[in-house]
């Protein structure tokens, strides 16, 4: 089996490659070569009945959040727009932060998980907010079933992953622009452009079944109409002598993905920030962190996350459960989304001097080892 290059560390001082994050140049090659691709990991061991009882589906718990997501989108929304209409613009300011969020961020939960297919038992309940959700986002339904099918075949390993946020070397400025979604929602809104025309690029036939790539168009085009829609409606109402009010279409439709992203940006980063690429095992390189019950919501518990991508199909209300039964096996999760954040951040400023590091936090001692024998050289850990 060829060996993945090994992480730069003292006794190792050699220049870490450049790495290719495409799915059809070399990287790919090397990560099929080294057996990274569609590879057995790692699975803390948990006891088949409790199991077969954290994997039981039900409509209940999703209903629940769903109709209160629903409910004050209309509320928020309707109040944001209205306070807006009547020119009390500085009173509709704190119902706009709100709708951006339910809009904008808490779409990303409900997208994910809808597209396992494990939010509802109905499966056509998972469909409408799995369509309704990846609207609200961005992102083309059909591209993005499949490129998430592939992230958790083969999480963050280059030239496999389609969905890896940490590139190296890391651009801290990007990142930053990323809590307002100007340069996301750019790329996004090209990718449904150029779906829309009939195009796919090399890396989207590369985890997108042929057979689907009509598809891939249809729901392109269906967004794009959406937008176009919004568009006429904004300018009847330009025309129409109503000013400023014209942009509220696009407040309601669209501009939310902007200004609602950064709670979307800000617990998604901290899922593989400064960990592993190129390991088997996803203790190495996702992150458990305990959050606030209303970013919990938001998130749909994506915040256990290293529990999530060791058995994705356990629902997410069920993920809590899951995280008592497990944690034994598991790094010591982060305190707090503040807490995580001082430590990622730590990794990544030290990532952008040494390329090749990534922070391995230490286990418990109920734990068993990691499973990081791929590689030539354990790397270094990080200070406490």
């Amino acid at each position: 089996m060829t060996s993945i290059p090994s992480p730069t560390s003292p006794t190792s001082p050699r220049p870490y490659p450049p790495r290719d994050y495409t799915l059809t140049g070399e990287s790919s090659r090397q990560a099929v070569e080294a057996g990274l691709a569609a590879a057995e990991w790692y699975h803390t061991e948990v006891p088949r009945k409790v199991m077969k009882e954290l994997m039981t589906r039900t409509d209940q718990p999703a209903l629940r959040d769903t109709i209160l997501w629903v409910a004050l989108h209309v509320v928020f929304g309707g109040l944001a727009a209205w306070l807006s209409w009547t020119g009390h613009v500085l009173w509709s300011l704190p119902f706009w932060i709100a709708y951006g969020v339910l809009y904008g961020s808490a779409c990303d939960s409900r997208w994910h998980e809808c597209g396992h297919g494990t939010a509802f038992r109905t499966p056509w309940m998972n469909d409408v907010v799995y369509h309704i959700a990846s609207f609200q986002v961005m992102r083309n339904p059909v591209n993005w079933r499949w490129s998430h099918a592939r992230h958790h075949t083969d999480t963050i390993i280059v030239g496999r992953d389609a969905e890896i946020a940490w590139m190296h070397p890391i651009k801290l400025g990007l990142k930053a622009l990323a809590y307002v979604g100007i340069v996301d929602a750019w790329n996004s809104f090209k990718v449904l452009w150029r779906n829309a025309r009939g195009e796919l690029s090399a890396d989207e036939k590369d985890y997108i079944p042929e057979s689907e790539w009509p598809k891939v168009i249809f729901w392109a085009r269906v967004h794009m109409t959406i937008y176009g829609l919004t568009a006429l409606v904004a300018l009847g109402m330009l025309l129409g002598g109503q000013g400023w009010r014209a942009l509220l279409p696009f407040m309601l439709i669209g501009l939310p993905r902007l200004y609602g992203c950064w709670h979307m940006v800000m617990t998604g980063l901290l899922q593989h920030g400064g960990l592993a690429e190129d390991v088997l095992d996803h203790r190495l390189n996702s992150r458990t962190v305990y959050m606030n019950p209303v970013s919990r919501w938001i998130y749909w518990n994506m915040n256990y996350h290293v529990e999530h991508h060791m058995f994705p199909m356990v629902p997410y209300h069920a993920l809590p459960k899951l995280h008592e039964v497990v944690k034994h096996d598991l790094p010591t999760p982060n305190p707090s989304i503040w807490a995580a954040y001082r430590e990622m951040f730590q990794a990544v400023m030290r990532q952008r001097r040494e390329p090749g590091y990534y922070l391995q936090r230490q286990l418990p001692p109920t734990a068993r080892p990691y499973k990081n024998e791929l590689h030539q050289a354990v790397p270094e850990r990080a200070p406490a």
